[in-house]
């Protein structure tokens, strides 16, 4: 039930929407268009920032149609009863395999970079206390927890420039240098790191200011886009473009140059504060699961959902513990069903919601 305490500001909403997009896949962004389209991969980026802007901004104008509700409400609004069941079902288990990946890949990542001799189960763990209890209040709470851990975290992008006195800029010219069938091929690629802006779906009847939701959309997309040019091109103009592909995660690699006389290795800092960053991804999707499932039972409190989700989580590292083989295969499958939901999906709603007034509005007259 939407109320005063559950409501969002637009900053808010602005930085919910930009913490889903930056998650783990900031890591190993440059290396992946380095392959796909040398040291040309950045502009891709560009293109997708388009594409991802334009279709937040279709999700916009098919909410307003249903302000007061989620698109689960909408969807039962227009197509009735059991097709908005089937779409809260098809939301719930997206939302879960991508929450699940992502969770059990910052789990990884922490057992690769921080904790190697620690057992995954006990990341699991201790990775879904404050998960459970963020996650178990409402909306505002997350979006409040957001808007600290950007703020928190703002300090990394001044520390990306320390190792710029090491690139070498004439790494990306000449532009365009094989053409723009690789940067073309990089676009999918680069495109799913846009992909998070789809939860303004369930994030806009919770909006205190509507009318700022276009705004809000394209400055959340616009930072995510400012952010991935900078982290891509730093690594392109740091590496040359053979010896970025060597690195799984040059995004980190390029802090190791860094060096202080009371720190010595500054990467396993910043990765430890980038674990917060990673969160703001996660946990609203964690978030946007529960909130489904408690739709599709009839009530309004997830508590005990999000314990259930965890718990299952938890379980499944036992009986198939997780690697970082397993957990990618399992991305691409779910990745495909990202680009229908965040993209095509929109596309269709939008397209028949718009037919739909223009015939009740003949009708009518």
């Amino acid at each position: 039930m939407i109320n005063k305490k559950n409501q969002i500001t637009p900053m808010q909403f602005i930085l919910l929407i930009h913490g889903v997009q930056m998650g783990v896949g900031v890591l190993t962004l440059p290396r992946e268009l380095a392959q796909k389209a040398g040291t040309d991969g950045w502009i891709a980026i560009i293109i997708c920032w388009f594409f991802s802007t334009l279709i937040s901004l279709i999700i916009i104008q098919i909410m307003k149609k249903y302000p007061n509700g989620t698109i689960l409400d909408l969807v039962t609004h227009y197509f009735g009863k059991w097709i908005g069941r089937a779409s809260t079902i098809i939301f719930a288990l997206y939302f879960a395999i991508l929450t699940h990946v992502l969770f059990i890949r910052e789990a990884l990542f922490i057992q690769a970079w921080i904790l190697p001799h620690t057992n995954i189960l006990i990341l699991i763990l201790l990775l879904s206390i404050p998960s459970y209890l963020i996650v178990r209040k409402n909306i505002s709470i997350l979006a409040r927890y957001s808007q600290f851990v950007y703020f928190m975290t703002l300090w990394a992008i001044l520390i990306y420039l320390i190792p710029m006195k090491h690139a070498e800029w004439l790494h990306l010219l000449p532009v365009l240098k094989e053409g723009w069938v690789p940067i073309f091929t990089a676009v999918k690629t680069a495109i799913l790191s846009f992909v998070g802006f789809e939860v303004a779906f369930f994030l806009y009847p919770y909006l205190q200011k509507k009318d700022k939701a276009s705004l809000g959309i394209v400055v959340a997309n616009t930072l995510s886009l400012l952010m991935y040019l900078m982290i891509t091109i730093g690594a392109f103009a740091f590496f040359s473009p053979d010896e970025i592909t060597i690195y799984n995660e040059p995004t980190i690699i390029i802090l190791k140059v860094i060096e202080f006389e009371f720190i010595e290795r500054l990467e396993i800092v910043f990765f430890s504060f980038y674990i917060f960053v990673i969160s703001t991804t996660v946990l609203p999707l964690m978030f946007m699961t529960v909130f489904c499932t408690s739709q599709l039972a009839g009530r309004q409190d997830h508590s005990r959902h999000i314990a259930w989700f965890l718990l299952l989580e938890c379980i499944f590292a036992v009986l198939f513990p997780p690697t970082f083989d397993n957990n990618f295969l399992l991305q691409k499958m779910i990745d495909q069903a990202g680009l229908i939901l965040a993209f095509a999906f929109p596309i269709c709603l939008w397209g028949y919601v718009w037919l739909h007034g223009l015939f009740k509005r003949r009708a009518s007259k």
